[in-house]
């Protein structure tokens, strides 16, 4: 079955964990925790995102997935490293060196945190070939990262089939995360192509029935 990751980004600040508890009542699988710099990407999320975080170690017992959208991966690691996230992901576009890119993977597995490495709309499958091998997860940007809300860019579903024709032709075993104006109808496109994880937030947070919405993203098998 799918997995569903609900993006916080645009959750209300006001009344924050009320709002947290009823959206763990949504059997989602994950809450997604976007940490923005206003450097990697105009905004800047790392007070609120940290707020939110925070909240949810003390109420709930699922596991975090925190998107990085960062220039200093290393020093938002350190962050939320003592709240035990079920996985990091971090931007190949803000890291540049291969040296630094393993010295964060292994940083990672060291603590037991699933890596997830992202690519923005942009960015080509063949710059992360290498390092597949050596992580658990890719995140594939639907949308331009920095800002929820946006329409899902179809030429996303070729990258997802391209990935997932690679890791099945290399007996890979990754997750394919998408995330970027997912809905009911860009889901199952989305999965068909072979993702795995669908991250959610406007179609979520502003759903009258959150339950229902996150059930019907995990309709679609992968």
């Amino acid at each position: 079955m799918t997995l569903v990751s609900t993006s916080l980004l645009n959750l209300s600040e006001e009344d924050y964990v009320h709002s947290l508890y009823n959206l763990e009542t949504s059997k989602t699988d994950y809450f997604h925790i976007d940490v923005m710099d206003g450097k990697f990407v105009e905004n800047n999320t790392s007070k609120r995102m940290k707020d939110y975080a925070m909240a949810l170690s003390h109420i709930s017992s699922l596991g975090l997935d925190v998107h990085l959208m960062v220039e200093n991966v290393e020093e938002y690691i350190d962050e939320y490293i003592d709240l035990e996230p079920r996985i990091i992901s971090f931007h190949i576009e803000a890291i540049r060196e291969k040296s630094r890119v393993f010295s964060i993977i292994d940083e990672l597995k060291r603590n037991n945190i699933r890596i997830g490495l992202a690519i923005n709309p942009n960015t080509k499958i063949e710059e992360i070939k290498e390092y597949l091998p050596f992580i658990h997860m890719v995140l594939i940007m639907s949308v331009e990262p920095g800002k929820g809300g946006q329409l899902y860019l179809p030429e996303t579903t070729q990258k997802i089939s391209e990935l997932k024709e690679y890791l099945d032709k290399n007996n890979l075993d990754l997750d394919i995360e998408v995330d970027g104006g997912i809905n009911d109808k860009t889901a199952e496109e989305a999965v068909n192509a072979g993702a795995s994880i669908l991250v959610a937030g406007s179609y979520i947070l502003k759903s009258e029935n959150p339950k229902e919405a996150v059930r019907n993203l995990k309709k679609y098998d992968f």
